[in-house]
């Protein structure tokens, strides 16, 4: 059983699910472990994400846990066998760890919503503006770097416009709209570019005016990705610190409700269209 140094953010969340089941019926790690045949430090591995583990194994331990959400086993025995690449693992050890992170959470999503009040969506950057706002990053981070995370912002819009594209609904305040990265010409394009890619038929824009007034999460940056069982849907959010996660039934009620407010507080798609159209022809 291989060892990773770095897990992926999908083997954690997988470890952190058997965690959960155990603990839901009152069951120790050690019990857990002789019941399946192994010891205390391979469970404590598995479920810290450290150890991948086989679907035959999953499936026994979630017996052994009396999980009878069929649904869920399935989900969760679709995602062993350990740590898989993906193209963001080309980025490994050459940006944080924590975009690798969002990367992942973004890839294997059914749907996409976000809300947006300082930065337009990552998903939907120019290259000009995606290198505006990492050479703003402080302290300053070396030429080579800002050139590895324009390049890996550029390679996420795959989830956009690849051959499978998740449907995506983002609502984007006035205020990042407005936001000059890169000076006017840089702005201005970035704004046609968000028109452009507002015509896919997955994509839905959505704009809250400063004349809406205030709506839950303004000031906050989130991202909320679905996953084919509700269950292990997961939400992002930006800190000074690194991206967050967040996975826990209660909070994902939370946040799905105040995504519905901020999306009742917004225009409707053609409204916000053309009010972004107005704002690039302002500047």
């Amino acid at each position: 059983m291989a060892q990773s140094s770095t897990p992926p953010i999908r083997q954690r969340r997988l470890g952190l699910e058997l965690r959960r089941l155990r603990e839901a019926v009152g069951m120790s790690a050690p019990t857990a472990a002789s019941s399946l045949g192994t010891d205390r430090t391979n469970i404590s591995n598995i479920e810290a994400g450290r150890y991948g583990i086989s679907e035959e194994r999953l499936r026994r331990l979630a017996s052994i846990y009396e999980c009878g959400d069929e649904a869920l086993i399935d989900t969760l025995a679709a995602m062993t066998g350990g740590r898989r690449a993906g193209w963001w693992d080309e980025y490994r050890g050459k940006v944080p760890p924590g975009h690798l992170d969002i990367s992942e959470i973004e890839h294997y999503a059914v749907r996409l919503r976000t809300v947006q009040t300082s930065h337009l969506p990552g998903l939907f950057h120019t290259e000009d503006h995606a290198r505006a706002i990492f050479d703003l990053v402080v302290p300053k981070l070396p030429r080579l770097e800002v050139e590895l995370r324009v390049a890996h912002r550029l390679a996420r819009q795959t989830v956009i416009t690849g051959d499978a594209p998740a449907p995506y609904v983002g609502i984007i305040h006035e205020a990042a709209l407005r936001m000059q990265f890169g000076g006017r010409d840089v702005a201005r394009a970035q704004l046609q570019h968000l028109l452009d890619e507002n015509e896919r038929d997955n994509v839905t824009l959505l704009v809250i005016p400063f004349a809406n007034g205030g709506f839950p999460m303004a000031g906050d940056s989130i991202l909320y990705a679905a996953a084919e069982n509700p269950h292990l849907d997961t939400v992002h959010m930006d800190s000074p610190a690194g991206p967050l996660f967040f996975d826990l039934p209660t909070q994902l009620e939370n946040f799905r409700l105040r995504l519905d407010l901020a999306e009742q507080a917004a225009l409707t798609a053609k409204k916000s269209a053309d009010f972004i159209r107005t704002i690039a022809k302002e500047m």
